[in-house]
């Protein structure tokens, strides 16, 4: 099996690292100092104080890496429509396409049964520039839960967590979503093939929906924006805004909204992706993160008065900084 690394940031150092000391056939599509890194020194990954080193192939251009059996997309949400028409340079006949994105995915209404089914998400796939190159008929879409930071290039550190659930956008248990489950079992990984994978995917993006860009305009840490009662309260009405898109949509929510909420006060002091962006300089993840979330609602007709007030303040943040 043939295994591509598409954006050997955190994840995609976490994934690559565990699937290529497994022995699996894994290939990184890398830039800069990371490429540099990884083709001299080979990943490392470092868990529970252990220091594991990997040495899979590394390249700079998909078109070096030629078709693969599976393309884990890795990469910020925000650089996929700039980077589709390389990774098409993956796909051989049979490829799958592993979204393993923060978000709403480009193929979120792919399969899905509802009048809804086939439209394009602009927010995250503008005029269909990103389905053009990555049909979603390819995709399986991942949920990623563990902590993972880039310590420096080429080496990751892993915090916690080990699941990627995997699912069919249209439900269906595919073998070749249970094939790559097996492979990340078999790599130490946790990664069950759900039949309702838009349910996970809501779960995971109910935190970052409210969490990311209250951080972005606050620069708090996730224990005080979910601790003081009023960002708690904004990120609460927001997280109850996107439950209602997210269930007229069909999806369902196993938990409570302050389950929720005080599973992520759980996690403590912790910076959220784009707040470290922010003060990075780098772009960041609004549009797939809270954009998306505040289009589907018009789709859904949902009012979502909070999440719009939030995204309107995060953008003119992130305009201001230059990000």
């Amino acid at each position: 099996m043939k295994i591509c690394i598409f954006g050997a940031g955190a994840i995609g150092g976490h994934l690559g690292a565990k699937l290529a000391l497994a022995g699996v056939d894994v290939t990184f599509v890398a830039r800069g100092e990371n490429l540099r890194a990884i083709r001299d020194k080979g990943i490392t990954l470092v868990e529970g104080g252990e220091r594991k080193t990997a040495h899979p192939r590394c390249v700079a251009t998909a078109g070096e890496a030629g078709p693969q059996d599976y393309v884990l997309l890795t990469t910020k949400a925000h650089s996929l429509v700039s980077a589709a028409p390389e990774v098409a340079a993956l796909l051989g006949d049979d490829t799958a396409i592993v979204s393993a994105i923060n978000g709403v995915p480009w193929w979120y209404f792919h399969g899905l049964d509802s009048p809804h089914g086939g439209r394009v998400v602009e927010s995250v796939d503008p005029g269909g520039a990103v389905s053009r190159f990555l049909p979603p008929a390819r995709a399986i879409g991942c949920i990623v839960h563990p902590a993972v930071e880039v310590t420096e290039p080429g080496v990751v550190v892993h915090q916690y967590g080990d699941r990627y659930a995997l699912g069919e956008p249209d439900g269906t248990k595919s073998e070749r979503a249970t094939r790559l489950s097996k492979v990340l079992h078999d790599a130490g990984l946790k990664a069950p093939v759900s039949t309702h994978i838009r349910d996970e995917l809501w779960i995971k993006l109910w935190g970052n929906m409210a969490f990311n860009p209250v951080s972005l305009l606050t620069g708090a840490t996730l224990d005080r924006i979910v601790g003081e009662p009023g960002s708690r309260g904004v990120c609460r009405q927001m997280m109850v805004e996107g439950k209602a898109v997210g269930e007229a949509l069909g999806a369902r929510f196993g938990i409570t909204v302050d389950r929720r909420l005080d599973g992520a006060a759980a996690v403590g002091v912790h910076k959220t992706s784009m707040l470290q962006d922010l003060e990075r300089g780098r772009p960041i993840e609004l549009d797939a993160l809270l954009g998306a979330v505040v289009e589907l609602a018009e789709v859904a007709g949902v009012d979502v008065p909070t999440c719009r007030i939030v995204l309107a303040l995060a953008r003119q943040k992130a305009s201001v900084a230059g990000v």
